[in-house]
Parts: C-alpha cells; structure tokens; sequence
C-alpha cells in the first residue's frame, strides 16, 4: 500500500542574515535539514508547522507565506512505501529563541545524546550565515530546491 507522508518545514532567517537548521540523528542517518516535521491526522499544515516548532524549540512562531510545495516525486528514505510531500512556509518567530543554538554540525549535548540512546532520535539546531548557506548545506532532496529558490 503506498502512503503520502505530508511533511511541513519553516524557512526562519533572523535578523543577522542567518538561516535555521536542525541537525537530526535518525536510526544512524545523519541529516541537516530546514526546521519542522510531519502533519498529524486532522490538523492543517498550519497548525502542524506551529507545532512543531513549540514541540522541538518551545518557539511560538508566525507564518509570513508560502514558498514552495514538492512538485516532483519523492520516495521516504525511511519508508520507501511512502511518497514525501513537503510544504515550506517563512516564519518569523515570536519569541526569543529558548534552546541552546549550536556553531557546529551535529553538536549534541548529554540530553540530546539521552534522547537518542532512548528514542533512537535527536536534534540539535544551528544557523547558517547566508553567505555560506546553499543547497549543499541541507541533506534532504526537497530542501535542496528550496535552498536554491531561496538563494535566487
């Protein structure tokens, strides 16, 4: 049976020109990708991104627009039965940011290296200076288009 994994990311650029990502550990896969995650059954793709985005950073955010919507086929790394859908939105956010912000990639402290040993998974989040962001900088096959569009 073939299932659409519908997946919601926000594209947050703060004040310093700096672009958010979370460096996630999944089931030993490693990936840097733009901040959000899946959309729960009975919820918009609204009220997901916000969620999200309090679950993982404890941030209120406000969606500015829409950026972009896959228009291409995606199989799930994880689940090759799934097909991925992915929708972008500009968020600002609404609040200081609470969580610790990493310089370096896949920087985990002792919580975060606890969560995995338990879960299997972890983030940790970053900024990157515009001037070295790009479509190199994210792993997943969609955020690389989004990454080029924004860099246009």
């Amino acid at each position: 049976m073939n299932i659409f994994n519908v997946r919601v990311y926000g594209i947050l650029i703060n004040d310093n020109h700096e672009v958010l990502v979370s460096d996630e550990w999944i089931h030993d896969t490693r990936i840097t990708k733009f901040c959000g995650g899946g959309l729960e059954w009975g919820e918009g793709t609204i009220d997901c991104l916000k969620r999200e985005f309090k679950e993982e950073m404890k941030l209120p955010i406000e969606i500015i627009k829409h950026i972009y919507t896959t228009d291409f086929y995606v199989q799930s790394m994880f689940t090759p039965s799934h097909q991925i859908i992915s929708i972008y939105y500009q968020v600002k956010p609404l609040a200081p940011i609470q969580v610790p912000i990493k310089k370096i990639p896949f920087d985990y402290d002792e919580e975060q290296l606890s969560t995995y040993a338990t879960t299997g998974e972890t983030a940790a989040f970053r900024f990157i200076p515009w001037a070295n962001f790009s479509d190199l900088t994210v792993d997943l096959p969609i955020d690389k288009v989004v990454a080029r569009m924004l860099k246009q």
